[in-house]
């Protein structure tokens, strides 16, 4: 895999934490289904949680 380039797959949010961007995502191939804020799949894990409890 390519080494990840600042502003393109990722940036760094106000508390110098690592976020991934849409565009990595879709480089990645697949969702990881831990409700990523730039998910260009569509996953939301609140609504998967509440899936799951009214289950």
């Amino acid at each position: 895999m390519q080494p990840l380039k600042e502003g393109e797959d990722y940036y760094l949010n106000e508390q110098g934490l690592m976020v991934f961007t849409a565009k990595y995502h879709l480089k990645r191939g697949y969702c990881c289904q831990s409700g990523c804020r730039h998910c260009p799949y569509g996953f939301k894990k609140k609504q998967a949680e509440q899936r799951n409890k009214s289950a």
